[in-house]
């Protein structure tokens, strides 16, 4: 179904691929007469020549990237414009679309949600930008349809910014790295390696894209094949596969781990332009005669059978025909796995959901930028046609990704044939993804076509004693399971005629209400303000020596962003640096931000002129060992705060605020082994945090020690891959070794700033 290559390969033509082995030079040498420089190779890859006309730096090594456009919603967009207004913004220097798609319910906290969507309106007519107003689409369907381009690239505030399919490589980062190209500078990376995927055969009825999705991240998740990596998909498959089809397997590229995606081009796509009045944004794009890429996955689509995605990964996958066969050894694990993550704070079970045998679930979404789509909505509208999904527990909700996808499902009766089931249409909203809506009952268990399954993101929440659970699948495989009134059914064990209807796009939807300035700033307009919408604290230069408390430690495998900080109607509080700090760590760790506040008296005191030992009392004891060997450690050049341990933290969610939450409580640094994903300790480092690594195996330090890190500006100055620091115990110094791993200078300087804000403030 799915292979891995141990190495790198070459694609001939886009069509052959041979390894890059021993014998690979005499089989390039017979078919090309000579063999090609692995060098001048990478070269032809698509993803090379997008990159290369975005990179403004003269050397393709270290890349500094100018995107063509940039894209949020609206609990990303507040602290993104308060940070570069802070910095000087006068006008958005490119397209800059503002969506409404998450806290669109303006269900939490009174006026906040809707004050946030009117700063937005005002600021994209006094910067110059566009604005979407709340349910007329979801962030990447409203970009799919107005804003991808061949060859282009966008950068967006949200982990799904993937829009490789069309042809534009897209990235989703934390809102730092988007106020720094508001502010004229760049994003900066090292070359990224780039894996083929190549397609072959053509998927067999019933199954979707999130089916293909979902195999491909079980594949490579684990063992971090594609991490920080682009995925460029080509081979003959690629032809046999809809734009819509395309799209729902790229949307899901960012539960790999990748930094990016896109895809070879062809008539379908060119189609896709002209369907949306946008037949010039299409290009060719295909690999050159003799494309070297850094690894290779083959999927064969023909052998792709309906996936699920069990709690809580998209990794944690298998075909439905396997879960069915092996239901309670499978639904064990599960429920092993939820007990490592989860702990004993609640009770959670899966086992109980078997009746007669097969397993039932209670609520089925349909929803978002992977399942709103308008193939698949028609896909499962054929499904369910005739049929009811019963009056028992299960309910079944579709939210179209866009107004014009809605509309059209109106027009060719799609959505009459789902509301005759039982089932419930509801506008473009991403709420089922992140925990803002369809949250099940205690116990719960709901299947999705949405982008993640993580614990306590469908919106239960742990504090409260609640738990609920999210499995993955394809929209398809999900109606066949309301045709069966809630019992798990693969798509494939139906018998459906599909009508594959065509699309047709209505722009005028959006040019009746989507505010659009042609680029055009009006220095004129007040920004609407509400009283949730705060500024930025001031945030303290890096010190010369630290005194840090480890005031978590985390021991998961890996850890989200929805554990660091909580989505759902947290969210709600995004615009508000301390309100939204308070729940910080919350479902982790929910003594975690008492611990910080305590330890962050020290730093406050040191910043009101006055004595942190006073305080802090029980950092006498820490700086009397301290002064043992660094006397000199003291006024005027010392910082106090706190730190956390986690194995690998930064899974999922773009969230620059799973990193400027614990920067408001007082932190300095995060320690890991290993960072999930390059967003995560980027935005660390834009919020004045060290990216600290420390090698596998026993900690020195536990939850509640002190450490002490001296001429830490100097180690930042000079480039310093690493560092001695201590553990402050019984009086003494214990040395051990903290990484920094590489920075560019750039990074180095808004560290030792203290942020990205000051690095910028005139």
């Amino acid at each position: 179904m799915i292979q891995l290559y141990d190495g790198g390969a070459y694609v001939l033509n886009g069509t052959e691929i041979i390894a890059d082995t021993v014998e690979s030079a005499s089989i390039l040498a017979g078919k090309l007469g000579s063999v090609p420089e692995k060098e001048e190779a990478k070269k032809q890859t698509i993803a090379y020549g997008i990159l290369k006309a975005h990179n403004t730096s003269d050397n393709m090594d270290k890349l500094k990237i100018r995107f063509d456009k940039l894209t949020s919603h609206d609990i990303t967009f507040v602290g993104i414009i308060q940070t570069a207004r802070a910095s000087g913004l006068e006008k958005f220097p490119m397209p800059y679309v503002l969506t409404n798609c998450h806290n669109s319910l303006c269900a939490v906290g009174g006026t906040i949600n809707e004050d946030d969507h009117m700063f937005g309106l005002t600021c994209a007519k006094k910067y110059g930008g566009m604005y979407v107003p709340p349910h007329q689409a979801v962030i990447h369907q409203f970009a799919r349809e107005m804003l991808a381009g061949g060859g282009k690239m966008i950068l967006g505030s949200d982990s799904h910014t993937r829009y490789g399919a069309l042809g534009t490589m897209a990235m989703g980062e934390g809102g730092p790295e988007l106020v720094k190209q508001l502010l004229n500078q760049t994003y900066d990376i090292s070359m990224p390696g780039v894996v083929g995927v190549y397609l072959t055969g053509s998927p067999m009825k019933g199954v979707g894209p999130q089916d293909v999705a979902l195999a491909i991240i079980k594949a490579v998740f684990e063992c971090g094949y594609v991490n920080n990596k682009v995925m460029e998909f080509i081979g003959d498959g690629v032809a046999n596969l809809s734009a819509d089809f395309r799209i729902g397997v790229d949307v899901m590229t960012t539960e790999t781990t990748c930094l990016s995606s896109i895809w070879r081009t062809d008539e379908k796509i060119q189609e896709f332009y002209e369907i949306h009045g946008r037949a010039d944004d299409y290009k060719e794009l295909n690999p050159g005669p003799a494309a070297y890429y850094d690894g290779m996955i083959v999927v064969n689509l023909s052998e792709i059978k309906p996936m699920i995605a069990m709690p809580f990964h998209p990794s944690n996958a298998y075909t439905i025909e396997e879960l069915n066969a092996n239901l309670d050894d499978i639904l064990a694990d599960c429920e092993a796995r939820g007990r490592v993550s989860l702990g004993d704070q609640v009770h959670f079970s899966l086992r109980d959901k078997v009746r007669n045998g097969k397993l039932y679930v209670d609520q089925g979404i349909i929803a978002g930028c992977a399942g709103g789509g308008f193939e698949n909505i028609c896909a499962a509208a054929d499904i369910l046609k005739g049929r009811s999904i019963g009056a028992d527990e299960f309910t079944l909700s579709v939210y179209p990704a866009s107004m014009p996808v809605y509309m059209e499902l109106i027009k060719n009766g799609s959505a009459a044939m789902l509301m005759e089931t039982g089932a419930v249409l509801k506008t473009a909203f991403c709420g089922p993804c992140f925990g803002a809506g369809d949250t099940p009952s205690n116990n719960g268990f709901s299947i999705r076509h949405s982008t993640r399954n993580f614990p306590n993101r469908e919106g239960s929440k742990l504090q409260n004693g609640q738990i609920a659970s999210v499995a993955l699948m394809d929209a398809r495989s999900i109606a066949a399971t309301a045709a069966n009134k809630g019992y798990l059914t693969a798509a494939t064990d139906l018998d459906v005629e599909f009508r594959n209807p065509k699309y047709f796009f209505d722009k005028k939807i959006y040019e009746n209400r989507v505010f659009d300035s042609k680029g055009v700033a009006d220095p004129s307009v007040e920004i609407h303000f509400g009283p949730n919408i705060k500024d930025w604290p001031a945030m303290s230069a890096l010190p010369e020596y630290l005194v840090l408390k480890v005031v978590s430690e985390i021991h998961d495998p890996v850890t989200t962003t929805d554990e660091l900080i909580p989505s759902g109607e947290t969210s709600s509080y995004r615009s508000n640096p301390l309100g939204l700090a308070e729940f910080t760590l919350s479902r982790k760790d929910p003594e975690y931000v008492g611990r910080a506040k305590e330890i962050q008296k020290a730093q406050k005191a040191i910043e009101a002129g006055n004595c942190p030992l006073d305080a802090v009392p029980e950092l006498k004891t820490v700086m009397d060992a301290v002064h043992t060997k660094y006397p000199e450690a003291g006024k005027g050049n010392l910082g106090v705060g706190s730190t956390i341990f986690a194995v690998k933290p930064g899974d999922g969610s773009a969230r620059e605020q799973a990193a400027s939450c614990q920067k408001v409580l007082g932190g300095w640094a995060n320690i890991a082994n290993s960072y999930a994903t390059k967003r995560y300790r980027s935005n660390l480092i834009n919020w004045g945090m060290l990216p600290f690594l420390i090698d596998e195996g026993e900690l020195p330090f536990k939850n509640g020690d002190y450490l002490f890190v001296p001429h830490i500006t100097e180690a930042v100055k000079n480039g310093a891959k690493e560092l001695e620091a201590y553990v402050v115990k019984d009086g003494q110094l214990h040395a051990f070794i903290l990484k920094l791993g590489e920075m560019t200078p750039e990074e180095r300087e808004i560290i030792l700033k203290g942020c990205l804000i000051n690095y910028n403030r005139v």
